[in-house]
């Protein structure tokens, strides 16, 4: 037998290094985090800006990020939940409304660093590429597309938030061959911007619904309970994203209302004139309130007391002559033996 060489020995598992938790966890690519935040070393304090991209089951989140040493700094912020003030209260994760949320954050940003009139954006929505290009003295807002681990398949809602954010008047570096109706055809992407402006406007929802409405009208009312009785129908959509489109552009920065919670939910009008008092510990208790809490928790082990039994009439009760009686039988008969 040939001599094997042994690799794996106890110096290379002492010169093991266990990887960062969120690599061991499959949520952050460490390799493409650092080409995207790596700053250029002949410029001192300079960071590159992330446009962070999540969808889960119910949101749509887009954020602005900076990185520094130790942490990471969100400059702005913009969720799908929040497109209920500008009108928009049904299907708030679909390709449509990450385009609401990215051109929410962009005119946000844009906002808050004085860009807002310098840079309005691409105010046609047609599909077509659009990319921003620096006029006057300031140059737009510059930020890196960021994914995390989500796979950048054609047509997916990620390049819907990309899309509002760029129209919003944000340079986000991008080219259109993984918007929707983009096709690969003798080695080069084609895109087509009128399968993108049906996405943009909710087109897709709006065929699924009248061909399901002409199918099964009874799978159509329930997949679609809610749109029916909000009364929006399938060729209402396109009249209600334009709407909400000029109310984020109109103003992107619009206070929660004060039932408004988040998530679908609301929260109860507090009192005015009156606060709540917090009160960190519990509350002293009386003897009697201990017996009491007692007696219950014996109660629910079907452990009873002899007054329980005689209340709940489980027992008879017994006279005082009687009980006196019964003593002095039990005390001859101890004293006979």
């Amino acid at each position: 037998m040939a001599f094997v060489k042994i690799v794996k020995t106890k110096a290379y598992f002492k010169r093991f290094q266990v990887k960062f938790k969120r690599r061991r966890q499959c949520k952050t690519d460490y390799v493409a985090r650092t080409a995207m935040i790596m700053q250029d070393k002949n410029k001192y304090k300079t960071p590159k800006y992330r446009l962070v991209v999540r969808i889960t089951n119910k949101d749509v989140i887009t954020q602005i990020f900076s990185s520094d040493l130790t942490h990471d700094v969100c400059l702005a912020s913009a969720y799908a939940h929040e497109l209920q003030r500008y009108g928009l209260t049904l299907g708030l994760t679909n390709y449509a409304a990450a385009y609401c949320t990215g051109l929410l954050l962009a005119r946000r940003v844009n906002v808050k660093y004085g860009l807002d009139k310098e840079y309005e954006g691409n105010t046609t929505i047609d599909g077509a590429d659009y990319n921003v290009e620096a006029t006057g003295e300031r140059a737009p807002f510059k930020a890196l597309l960021d994914v995390g681990i989500t796979r950048t398949t054609t047509g997916a809602r990620i390049f819907g938030a990309l899309k509002g954010a760029c129209d919003g008047g944000i340079d986000v570096p991008h080219n259109d061959r993984r918007f929707p109706g983009s096709k690969r055809e003798d080695k080069e992407w084609q895109a087509d911007p009128e399968v993108h402006r049906k996405y943009i406007f909710g087109g897709h929802v709006s065929e699924w619904m009248t061909k399901l409405q002409g199918d099964d009208e009874e799978k159509y009312a329930k997949q679609f309970k809610r749109f029916v009785d909000a009364g929006i129908g399938a060729d209402d959509l396109e009249e209600l994203y334009t709407s909400v489109h000029k109310k984020i552009r109109a103003n992107p920065n619009i206070k929660r209302d004060a039932l408004e919670k988040g998530y679908f939910h609301k929260r109860e009008a507090a009192k005015k004139g009156e606060a709540e008092k917090k009160r960190w510990r519990s509350a002293a208790r009386s003897l009697q309130q201990r017996k009491d809490r007692i007696r219950q928790k014996l109660n629910a082990k079907k452990v009873f007391s002899i007054k329980d039994e005689i209340a709940a009439g489980y027992a008879a009760p017994r006279a005082p002559k009687e009980e006196a009686a019964a003593e002095e039988a039990t005390e001859e008969a101890a004293a006979e033996e």
